[in-house]
Formats: C-alpha cells, sequence, structure tokens
C-alpha cells in the first residue's frame, strides 16, 4: 500500500516556520502557547500564532498545534479558555497527550482534528483501538517501534500513523521519563525536561566502578536519521513523516525540509544529503530501532552534543591542522577538535593549504587530536537563502481563464481547491489598435508580488474589445486578495457549551490500606515470614517469568491478595508475558499500558491503573475507569496542591498514591546490560549479564540510580536515593484517599519487614510520621528525600512569551 506522505517539519520561531515552508513540508507543528512539551523554547504570543498559521495556511501548509502535556485539575478551567481562543485560529489539528484534554476539545470542538502525541507512549494497535471512542485521527508512533512492527500496526487500524525519521532520539519511552521530575519537579510531561539523559554517568558492576575508557555517556543516543528507510516507510502506508527539533535552528530545517522531501519524492545517493545533515547538527547519526534493537550501535557513548562529521586523525602545529587522510576543507567551514584528554577546541578555517592542510584562526599548541567538521558558512548561506531569497521562494500554481460573457469580461483564478471571479461590465468595442488580448495576458500574469505562479492561461480573443489597463490592473489586484483570502479563511464555527468539572465531592476520612510492591521471589519468602495480617494487596513485578508461579502460591497459601504488574510498554504480538498473568489466575492485575489495558478489559479479572498510565486530572482519572479499571495509582508529575485539587473531583476511594518508592526514571528499549558488559546486539545474543551482575549509574551529582531490566528486557533505571511522601499520609486519608503504596527495590530480610511495618503502621494510624521517619531514613543507603508530592509549586520554565 502506498500513498502520498506528508513532511511534518518543527517550528521555534517565525524564521523556522519560513524555513520549513520554503523546503517542502506538507505541515508544521508548534507549540500552543502555555501548554506544550518544549519548556525551553520561546512561548509565541497569539498574535504570532494567528500570523503564523495564516502564512501557513496561504502556502498551502498545515498546522498541528501541540498542546502534548499533562492537563492538572487547576489548569482545567485555564485549558478550556485558551483553548476556545486558539480553536478560532482553525488549526489544521492539535497534538496531545491528555486522556482528559481529548475529552474537552472533543465537546468543545467535535469537528477538531485530534492528534495523538508520541507522549502517549502509543506503540501498538491495541492501545489505538482501547481510545477509539475519543476520535483521535491520528497517533504518533513511540520511537521505539521498529518498521516490522509499524507494519503490524499499520495493519491493525484504519488510523493514520505518524513516525519520526529525524533528530534528537530520546532514550526512554516519551511519556515514560521521570528523571527531571525526580531531579526536582521538572516534569518532561510538562515539557520541562531536564536532559539527564545526555549527561555523563560512572558505571558500577556489583560495587566496583568500571573504566568505561571515555564512554560515559552511557543512556546518551546517536540522533535518529532515517533517511533511508523513507521507502519503507511509505511502502508500509505511513501518513506522515516527522523530524523532531523545536529547538533548533532554521538551517536544520531547512535542510531537513530539502533532504526528506527529496527522499519522498523517490531521489537517489543520499550521501550529500547526510553529510549537509549532519553540519545542521548531529551527534552522529543512526538509525534509531526502525530496524530494530542493536545494542552495540544505538549509543556511541564518547559523547552527547554536536559533533558533525569525523573526519579522522590530525596533527595541530600552531594555527595549522594536517590531517591524515584527506578531505576537501574550504574557508568558513568549523572544526571541532578533541583530544587525547578529551579537551574539545573549535577553530574555523581560514584557507586551505591543500588537501590536507589548513590554516586555522586560532593557534593552538601542537598535539594530535580527532578532527570533525561541524559547521560550513557556505551552507549556511545556501540555507538561508531557501527562505529568505525572492526567487528561491515556494510558488503555488494557478490557473487562469478568461472569456467574454453578454459583452462582459470574466477572469478566474484557480488554484485547483478554491476558486476566485470577478469581471468588466459593458466592455466597449476597440477602435483603433486591437491589442486587449496581450495587454490582459500581461497584467494578469504579473504575480511576482504574489505566491503564485501561473501554470495554465487559457483566453478567448478579446482584440475586438477595449480594457482599459487599470480595471484589468485592480481586478488582479482584487482577484488575488480574494484568493489569497480564500486560501487563509478561518471557519468559524459555534463551539459548544461546556462545564469543566471543578467541583467537592466532600469525600469523608477514609480508613488506610497500604500495598507492597516485590520485586523477587526472595522478597516474598522474607515478606510471608513476617505474618503481615493487613495489607490489602501484594504487587508482584519481577524480572524474571519463571518465579512467578512459585510467589502466586505461596502468597495465596497465606491468604494475601495477590496482584502482578504487566510491563511497562506492549508492543505488537507481545502477548506471552500477559497469557502468563493470565495463567496464573490472580486477584487483580496492575495494568501499566493502554495496550496491555484493551487486551485485559473483558478477561473478568480486576484491573489497577498503575502510575504510567499519567492520570493528572478528574477526566482521565472518570475515562480510565470507564474502561474497566477498578482504580489508578495517580500521576507522579502531581504536587501536593495538584493532587488535593483532583482528588475533590474524584472517587478518591479508588486512587492509590505511592508514598515510599525509589522514582522509576528512564524506561528504556535500550538495555543497558547489553550495551556494556558483552558484545552482544540484543538478547539472542548478549549473554544476559543482567542475570549475573547488579548495575548502577553515578551521575555527575554524586547521586546513585539503581538499574533493572523487565522480562522484555527493556531496562528501567531507579532513582537510587528513596522519595517519601508517608508525612502527607494523614492529610490524604482525611481527604477520601484510601490506598497507599509502598514500593521495596532489593531489601532482603530485617530491613524489608521493618520497612512494611513501619509503613503499615503508619497507614493503619498506628504511628504518626514522625515517629517513623527515623527508621525509615535508616534503612536507605543512599538518604531519603521527600520527592515531588512535597513540591508545593511547579518547576517554573526560564522562558518567556512574547507580546
Amino acid at each position: 500500500m502506498t500513498k502520498n506522505l506528508e513532511l511534518l517539519l518543527p517550528v521555534g520561531n517565525y524564521q523556522m516556520c519560513l524555513a520549513a515552508i520554503h523546503n517542502g513540508a506538507d505541515a508544521v507543528y508548534m507549540g500552543v502557547p502555555g501548554f506544550n512539551a518544549r519548556g525551553r523554547s520561546l512561548d509565541f504570543s497569539f498574535e504570532e500564532l494567528k500570523e503564523m498559521i495564516e502564512l501557513c495556511h496561504l502556502y498551502g501548509v498545515k498546522v498541528h498545534l501541540a498542546f502534548n502535556v499533562l492537563i492538572f485539575q487547576s489548569e482545567l478551567q485555564k485549558a478550556h479558555e485558551h483553548l476556545k481562543k486558539i480553536i478560532s485560529l482553525s488549526p489544521d489539528a492539535f497534538i496531545i497527550q491528555d486522556l482528559g484534554l481529548a475529552q474537552m476539545i472533543k465537546a468543545i470542538a467535535p469537528w477538531q482534528v485530534i492528534h495523538g502525541s508520541t507522549q502517549m507512549s502509543i506503540s501498538d494497535h491495541g492501545a489505538i483501538e482501547l481510545l477509539d471512542d475519543l476520535d483521535i485521527k491520528r497517533f504518533v508512533l513511540a520511537r521505539e517501534n521498529s518498521l516490522k512492527e509499524i507494519q503490524i500496526i499499520r495493519e491493525n487500524t484504519t488510523k493514520e500513523l505518524e513516525v519520526f525519521v529525524h533528530g534528537a532520539l530520546c532514550v526512554a519511552y516519551s511519556g515514560q521519563c521521570f528523571t527531571s521530575e525526580s531531579i526536582g519537579g521538572r516534569s518532561a510531561n510538562r515539557g520541562q525536561c531536564a536532559q539527564s539523559c545526555r549527561l555523563g554517568y560512572e558505571l558500577f558492576i556489583d560495587g566496583e566502578k568500571r573504566s568505561m575508557n571515555g564512554r560515559d555517556y552511557l543512556v546518551s543516543p546517536q540522533d535518529l536519521c532515517g533517511l533511508d528507510h523513507v521507502k519503507d516507510l511509505k511502502e508500509i502506508g505511513v501518513d506522515s513523516l516527522k523530524v523532531e527539533g523545536r529547538l533548533k535552528g532554521e538551517d536544520y530545517v531547512a535542510q531537513c525540509g530539502q533532504s526528506y522531501s527529496q527522499a519522498i519524492k523517490g531521489k537517489d545517493g543520499l550521501v550529500s544529503d547526510k553529510k549537509n545533515l549532519s553540519l545542521t547538527y548531529s551527534r552522529g547519526f543512526f538509525s534509531g530501532w526502525l530496524n530494530g534493537v542493536d545494542h552495540q550501535q544505538l549509543v556511541n557513548g564518547h559523547y552527547s552534543s554536536h559533533r558533525g562529521i569525523y573526519l579522522g586523525k590530525g596533527e595541530l602545529k600552531k594555527n595549522r591542522l594536517v590531517l591524515l587522510q584527506k578531505y576537501d576543507l574550504h574557508a568558513g567551514q568549523g572544526l571541532l577538535m578533541v583530544t587525547s584528554l578529551g579537551e574539545e577546541k573549535g577553530s574555523k578555517v581560514f584557507k586551505k593549504v591543500n588537501e590536507t592542510t589548513v590554516v586555522l584562526r586560532e593557534k593552538f599548541s601542537e598535539q594530535l587530536v580527532e578532527v570533525y567538521l561541524n559547521s560550513d558558512e557556505g551552507l549556511k548561506k545556501t540555507l538561508t537563502a531557501s527562505f529568505n531569497q525572492k526567487d528561491l521562494l515556494k510558488k503555488i500554481p494557478i490557473s487562469i481563464s478568461v472569456i467574454v460573457e453578454n459583452n462582459a469580461l470574466k477572469v478566474t483564478y484557480d488554484d485547483e481547491v478554491h476558486q476566485v471571479s470577478g469581471g468588466i461590465d459593458n466592455l466597449e468595442l476597440a477602435k483603433e489598435k486591437k491589442t486587449a488580448s496581450s495587454l490582459v495576458k500581461s497584467e494578469l500574469l504579473k504575480l511576482g508580488g504574489s505566491v503564485y505562479f501561473c501554470q495554465k492561461y487559457h483566453s478567448e480573443d478579446l482584440d475586438d474589445y477595449f480594457i482599459p489597463h487599470k480595471l484589468i490592473k485592480d481586478l488582479r489586484k482584487k482577484l488575488l486578495g480574494q484568493l489569497n483570502d480564500e486560501r487563509v479563511n478561518y471557519k468559524p464555527q459555534v463551539l459548544k457549551s461546556y462545564k469543566v468539572p471543578l467541583k467537592d465531592n466532600q469525600t469523608q476520612a477514609c480508613e488506610g490500606k497500604l500495598n507492597v510492591l516485590l520485586r523477587s521471589l526472595g522478597q516474598v519468602k522474607d515478606f510471608i515470614e513476617a505474618s503481615f495480617s493487613s495489607i490489602n494487596r501484594v504487587c508482584l513485578d519481577f524480572e524474571f517469568g519463571k518465579e512467578y508461579f512459585l510467589a502466586v502460591e505461596l502468597l495465596r497459601k497465606h491468604h494475601f491478595h495477590v496482584e502482578v504488574a504487566t510491563t511497562r510498554i506492549h508492543k505488537p504480538n507481545e502477548f506471552y508475558n500477559l497469557n502468563q498473568i493470565l495463567r496464573l489466575k490472580p486477584d487483580s492485575i496492575l495494568v501499566r499500558n493502554l495496550g496491555a489495558l484493551n487486551f485485559l478489559k473483558e478477561k473478568e479479572i480486576p484491573l489497577y491503573g498503575d502510575f504510567s498510565l499519567n492520570c493528572a486530572n478528574s477526566l482521565s482519572f472518570n475515562y480510565l475507569l470507564d474502561k474497566g479499571l477498578s482504580g489508578v495509582n495517580l500521576s507522579y508529575d502531581l504536587n501536593e496542591n495538584e493532587l488535593r485539587e483532583m482528588i475533590k473531583s474524584i472517587d478518591a476511594t479508588k486512587a492509590e498514591v505511592t508514598i515510599h518508592q525509589y522514582m522509576p526514571e528512564f524506561h528504556m528499549e535500550h538495555c543497558v546490560f547489553a550495551a556494556f558488559l558483552s558484545d552482544g546486539s540484543s538478547f539472542k545474543d548478549c549473554g544476559k549479564p543482567c542475570e549475573r551482575h547488579y548495575v548502577e549509574l553515578k551521575d555527575p551529582y554524586g547521586k546513585m540510580h539503581f538499574l533493572k531490566a523487565d522480562k522484555e528486557c527493556r531496562n528501567t533505571l531507579f532513582r537510587g536515593q528513596a522519595q517519601s511522601a508517608a508525612y502527607l499520609c494523614d492529610r490524604l486519608k482525611k481527604s477520601g484517599v484510601g490506598q497507599f503504596r509502598l514500593e521495596l527495590m532489593d531489601e532482603r530480610g530485617e530491613v524489608l519487614i521493618s520497612k512494611v511495618r513501619e509503613m503499615l503502621d503508619l497507614v493503619s494510624g498506628k504511628k504518626s510520621y514522625q515517629e517513623i521517619q527515623k527508621n525509615m531514613l535508616s534503612y536507605e543507603t543512599y538518604g531519603l528525600s521527600s520527592g515531588p508530592l512535597s513540591l508545593t509549586k511547579q518547576y517554573q520554565d526560564r522562558k518567556k512569551t512574547r507580546v
């Protein structure tokens, strides 16, 4: 199946908008002011947004507005008002993450097109099927989906599919990264990513630091370049190719537009395109996950910022650089030189001496360096001209028709979608020279100041008539203005009335119940020995499926409610683990993704939603309950104030709050175990070092993080410092919250038992937080923090809005 592919380019400012329009974009995406997943970008004013939407529509380019953040309960009214204003600009689509926001948009404007953001973590067709009632037209698939998986999804849904093909590749699943949150309230789900994956980390194996020989960037992937796979994606039937980069510049957008639009048209020989793409921005290029996992190739490890094109080794001699292999450098190009100690030095080429030697603009000490070409003034000028030079700008083809009816001239401008017509009445016959045909044609074809060019001109013979030059000139201007208006024309429709659900449920104080999550069979055995009598649910989240059967048998023998967790991500045909869970016949299942929910919702077993469903407001909460969940663990993006606001508007007895845990930070398709503890590219040949070694990563701030693999070999990096919101327990119980979760990591024996006992006493009201605080702190190797819930204010963006 083949279809026309849309090329979707990023826009972060007006110049990037021009670059996209004039370099092949079929559509652009830009952020909704105040509500988009790029907290470090500069928000547009309403007037700027209106101007760019009009400009794009004039050139026939669609505009998708990214409204792709979680919406808190206290923001629903603001989001509603924002939507009413933005919808009036007739955007072609909203890109959204929040399930509640999707409901709100459809309630206000049923005609408005919605696209599901990659932040939704959509990686299989089951999740798409589950959300069918939200009338989402298109889904942006997870970047971790391979071509084979995309093919399966395509075969099982009629929804439009959008796939990332170029740009920065997040190591964590979008919507499943809580690293920024764990650092201190900078939520990636709120557009405030701290880019922790780009930091250097020290690797500790079984407690011993391992030298990485300069490969310190353990979770910083190379950039995605899918140029070679455009044909494959087109044949699969993907609808849109998306380029990442709203924080990058107009040169980057222009080059991506040129390269990918040519690839869509079937251009051969893309070597020069890759070179130019590397010069505009590159951390090294790789196909990402399009060809499946390759843990040896995805992460280079030596750097995490722009490098460009590797030229090989070179020798610095003051202001001269001698390359050990030939490369045609020229004046104005920028070089990055890396010493044996990892120090980076940059300089522009002043002049070329020969094919291996150039003179630099700066002087350096004599030494051997690794050399990268990372900028080119000539390329920059060429790219800038593509959207600034008049004769290079995009033009819209139109047909012009001229006829005479009933002694009146009728002129029609037609762009194949819109037609505008006008004329001159009561034509007079020519008395002298008969030149009306050439005069009219000459005037009507004066389109140089417009966005149009004439591809077809048809006219009857007009030489028998006298047609004043001014009249035809005025007619041309009038028709061009009308055609412009038609192309940018808004389609005002009456928005439906909508009442934001902001109410106080007047919930009564609730008796607390404790749920405990265990990660190994050994923990289960220790837990049983303590003979706890009032645990609500015991959730099992094991790395190895073979341990489940005995664990369930032991817990059931001691009359515990047994719950088993699904994996965080569900991909096409990954049913083995879900079927294994069903064979265990647990008392309930902890559902961590929408695909699993779709598979399990008819299985007649109680289902509870986990934090990974990103439930941050009452609309999303109630929607998930309607899909068959008996309760939901509330989003880790909520602070105390936002949590309490949300509780007022939901049935709080069905809400669960995690009050002690090790924050799950990156959840990755990438396996650090395989990449750095083996030579294998996947689970098939890695030798499974995850089964033999305990791995920790130490960040530049001295904080330790635990690494664990799940049943599908996906990795989760957990923050080593425990986070406890136990001090909120009494207040939350008074607000009606009845269920609290304790998540254990590797604790065994007396430490495990003591932790559970302390939390059980707290939740049941036998002890106060002050009474358990000191003991809980003593159990934590890397200390204890209060976590995101204690933050009374959200992280403040550094960006400003233009006014």
